[in-house]
């Protein structure tokens, strides 16, 4: 794959300028770069984190990093220089949104806060990532992936029936607030084109990830005063786990009154197909857990490939316990193409994962792949005017790789 390529997409000619770091901002402004935007990745001169985390060919050039910032062009640039904050404010300029994920103390302190950006730039889209809400008391504590999954009751919740406290084992809030930044973004954009004003868009860790959390499991809390405690019982109610087999476990999960009924009837449990088919939804939730132990019952007793096959003929949701390391031969994924091999310029023979979006008009792409660190200086600063000796002097002066 070339470094660069003609961009496609819904967002085709929208600009933005990309100060985020880690996963959060960098998961957020590659799903608006596979959209078709052009996303300019501000890097400081020793370059993100993330190209230092996960396997490597080559130095800087992580697995996550690749993951997480292809159809981008790096500027490798001295924020914390008079010239490279020089070079940043004539960027701007020709920017449509600007997002980054520093504390707000620290960005306005290098010149780039709201109101200087908006400033050079006023209508421009100018978008946080913060890990708290900026008007509450925690506004400039730092943030990261485990500490808020902590705050935001998801280990509460994965933690029960369990010895100790546990995290997900997976980076779920820093992408699924990168999901709602990516949501913040387009609405302002949206904003912006029906009213020409641009605006200031704060998505913060905390309160994204409590909201996430609680979509449902506010339970009792829903009431005030409350009728009971938080938490949603057919959830919480025991027994929920994949289901062993007589030669492995299964994914299975009869939803309405005829799956159940369906399911023990065919398990030659006629007692349970009535038990838990003929009462209605409330009735079935109140006993979940003797539900969910009766399934598993049935199921220890036939192999993976027997209830696979029965649950498709009777419709009902079922899958297999699939690895992560087969995910690339699992057989829809594969038909739909899903992983793609593209070779990178510096990095040869890369797997990749599509955008999963489709646009039937305006499609989503891979147009180009990760950058290599400041591999797009000059050619970011001659589009913004900078003559060949000036960027040469900038990096005689190390303002830029």
């Amino acid at each position: 794959m070339s470094s660069t390529a003609p961009a496609s997409g819904p967002l085709a000619g929208v600009r933005i300028l990309d100060l985020t770091a880690v996963v959060l901002g960098p998961l957020a402004t590659q799903i608006l770069g596979d959209y078709g935007a052009d996303i300019i990745k501000v890097e400081p001169l020793e370059g993100d984190l993330m190209r230092a985390n996960g396997v490597s060919r080559n130095p800087g050039m992580s697995s996550v990093f690749l993951a997480l910032n292809r159809n981008k062009r790096s500027l490798a640039i001295d924020l914390k220089s008079a010239q490279g904050a020089a070079v940043l404010k004539k960027l701007i300029g020709d920017c449509d949104v600007l997002v980054h994920n520093m504390r707000v103390p620290a960005i306005e302190r290098l010149g780039f806060g709201y109101e200087a950006v908006a400033a050079i730039k006023p209508d421009i889209v100018y978008c946080v990532a913060t890990g708290y809400g900026q008007d509450g008391p925690d506004a400039d504590k730092p943030a990261f992936d485990d500490i808020i999954q902590a705050a935001c009751g998801l280990v509460g919740l994965n933690s029960l029936g369990r010895d100790a406290p546990d995290y997900v084992p997976s980076l779920i809030a820093d992408k699924t607030t990168g999901m709602a930044l990516v949501n913040a973004v387009l609405a302002a954009l949206f904003c912006r084109e029906r009213s020409g004003q641009g605006q200031y868009v704060e998505v913060p860790m905390l309160e994204t990830m409590v909201a996430f959390t609680l979509a449902e499991h506010l339970g009792g809390l829903t009431f005030e005063p409350p009728l009971g405690p938080a938490g949603y019982q057919r959830l919480l109610g025991g027994g929920r786990k994949p289901a062993q087999t007589l030669d492995g476990h299964i994914a299975l999960l009869p939803y309405t009154a005829e799956h159940w009924r369906a399911f023990f009837t065919a398990a030659g449990r006629a007692d349970l197909a009535a038990r838990y088919g003929d009462c209605d939804r409330a009735a079935r939730n109140a006993q979940i857990a003797d539900m969910y132990r009766d399934m598993v019952a049935a199921t220890r007793e036939r192999s993976t490939a027997y209830w696979l096959a029965l649950c498709a003929e009777l419709d009902i949701p079922a899958t297999e316990v699939h690895d992560i390391d087969a995910l690339p031969t699992h057989p829809h994924l594969a038909a739909v193409k899903l992983f793609e091999i593209s070779e990178h310029a510096s990095e040869g023979a890369l797997r990749q994962v599509r955008p999963p979006v489709k646009f039937s008009a305006t499609p989503a792409s891979v147009h180009s792949g990760a950058p290599r660190l400041g591999e797009h200086n000059d050619e970011v600063l001659r589009e913004a005017g900078f003559a060949g000796d000036k960027i040469a002097a900038l990096r005689a002066a190390r303002v830029i790789l």
